[in-house]
Order: structure tokens, then C-alpha cells, then sequence
């Protein structure tokens, strides 16, 4: 499938690709008031006056802004994973995450990441921070191939996070997400989803959000916010269930619930309460890049 084809179009994608990307971003606003204020139950308000995005949200636009840049760009498109210029889609990574990035320097973006996004360098420095997973949501809502979705997901998390966990994490995020959105015959339950993310990323998704929860500390690395995240998919039965379940798991909260609230996304859609409380927050360039997609 090529990226251009609308939302509407695509039949076996139940909910609209749009929900997914801001699904990914109510989970960010969701969780910030208490990325360093934990908490550890479900009971507490979706949206308050310390609800904010964060650099979550900034760099998940980067993604999709670097993504809708190379359709508008180049004639080759996104047709097909042999047909991707590579290096421009990185060049365009890079410059879309320092565009946005600079723009919103006070986002909160942890150190090693702010002092590439301020300097003049364009290499990856080896991180394995979920910084390359809270982002990728835009490449599980762009494309309808596993096989694309792969090769592109790596590339958005290596233009930084090149360590091999931190491309780990981009991917088994964006996977889940595609996985998560089939419908029809290629449909998905959330047993077979956990195998095969089990199976292909290492990752141990058999404990509990109850056996986690009691242990669980503020961790921003992938290996240890990725699965538990993902945890929470799982075991959630809306959207609002799942983002709620990543808040209060107590850890890094606005990414754990960014990287859940995209994958539930996939499955759920997005309440209409939600998305209006997500977008009255977004200042009017990131919206615009938002409103581009949809």
C-alpha cells in the first residue's frame, strides 16, 4: 500500500490512522502531569490544568512531518521497501526532529537528546532511551506492511537511538501498532499479538500489571518501559482503560502511556472527548502538521 491512500480507503484498518498518531499524543498529555509525580491507581482526572504535551508529542509530529515531507518530496513515494531513498528519509528525520525540536526547546527531553537537537551534529549517539519508541506511532498509522513498518521504524529510531535496543523498541512499538489494527481475515487477538511480540523482540510480557506495578520505578530506558507499556495493551479493554493502566503503573508516564495510547489507538479508536481535550492543547504548528496527515 502506498502512504497516499486515504484512511477510508483502507478497509482492513477498523479505526482511522489519524487516531493512532493522536492517540499516541493524548497519552502523552494524559501522563504528564505525573511523569515525576507517580501515582499508582487508575482513579485520577484524564485532563486537568498541568495537562500539557511534552517532547513526546513534539517528536512524534517530527516523525510524521519527516514522513508526509518525503511524499510531498519525492516521486518514488513510499511504494515499496526497495524504493525508499534511505538517506533522504534520514536527512529529513533529522532536520524535521531539530526544526520542531528547537522550536520547543522546554519540552523535557532528557539530556543527551537536547544536546543533539541544540548542536550541529547529525550523528546517533548509541542511546537506548524510549525516546526512539514514544515517537514511532506515526510510521504504525503511515504504512499498511509489516515489511515497510519494519525498515521504517528502524530508520526513525537510528537517526538517534541506534543502539540496538533502542531500534528494538521503535520497532516492536510500530509492529504492535499494525498488529493491533487488523481487521477482517488478518485480524488479530490480543494472545496472538503478545506471541509474536514475545517471540520476535525477546520481550517477557508474561507478568501482570499487578505483579508489576508494586516494583515498578520510573524507567526511561526501552527494555524497561517498552514491554510494560505494551503490558498494558494487553490487558486493557478501551483506550481509556489502557492509557489509565500505563499512568499508573508509576513510571515514566507520559511515555508509557504515548506508547500505549498509540496501540490502543490501533485497536480502539479515540473517544471523541478525548481528542478534543488532546487538540485544544496542541499549539498551531503541530496541529497543522497533524491536520496535513488527516
Amino acid at each position: 500500500m502506498t502512504a497516499d491512500m486515504g484512511f477510508e480507503k483502507c478497509e482492513d484498518i477498523g479505526v482511522g490512522r489519524t487516531d493512532i498518531v493522536l492517540g499516541a499524543i493524548a497519552g502523552d498529555v494524559v501522563g504528564s502531569p505525573y511523569e515525576f509525580s507517580s501515582i499508582k491507581t487508575t482513579d485520577f482526572p484524564l485532563f486537568s490544568e498541568k495537562s500539557r504535551f511534552t517532547d513526546d508529542t513534539v517528536m512524534t509530529i517530527a516523525v510524521l512531518n519527516a514522513l508526509l515531507e518525503y511524499e510531498e518530496q519525492t516521486e518514488m513515494r513510499f511504494s515499496g521497501p526497495d524504493d525508499i531513498d534511505m538517506g533522504r528519509l534520514k536527512s529529513l528525520l533529522v532536520g524535521s526532529m531539530k526544526t520542531f525540536g528547537r522550536a520547543y526547546p522546554k519540552a523535557g527531553y532528557g539530556g543527551r537528546f537536547y544536546r543533539w537537537l541544540a548542536g550541529d551534529g547529525i550523528e546517533p549517539y548509541n542511546s537506548f532511551g524510549n525516546g526512539s519508541a514514544m515517537r514511532v506511532s506515526p510510521v504504525g498509522a503511515f504504512f499498511d506492511s509489516a515489511e515497510m513498518i519494519d525498515l521504517v521504524a528502524e530508520a526513525s529510531a537510528a537517526v538517534t537511538h541506534n543502539h540496538p535496543e533502542g531500534i528494538k523498541g521503535a520497532k516492536a512499538v510500530a509492529e504492535a501498532i499494525y498488529l493491533a489494527g487488523r481487521r477482517g481475515q488478518e485480524a488479530k487477538d490480543k494472545q496472538e499479538i503478545k506471541e509474536i511480540l514475545s517471540v520476535k523482540y525477546g520481550y517477557d510480557l508474561n507478568l501482570t500489571l499487578d505483579e508489576i506495578r508494586p516494583r515498578y520505578r520510573f524507567d526511561e530506558t526501552c527494555q524497561g518501559s517498552v514491554p510494560e507499556a505494551i503490558t498494558c495493551f494487553l490487558e486493557g479493554g478501551s483506550y481509556e482503560e489502557v492509557i489509565r493502566l500505563a499512568v499508573s503503573l508509576g513510571g515514566d508516564s507520559d511515555t508509557q502511556a504515548a506508547i500505549a495510547g498509540g496501540i490502543a489507538a490501533a485497536r480502539y479508536g479515540l473517544p471523541d472527548e478525548i481528542k478534543t481535550e488532546t487538540l485544544t492543547r496542541l499549539p498551531a504548528d503541530l496541529l497543522a502538521v497533524y491536520r496535513r496527515f488527516a
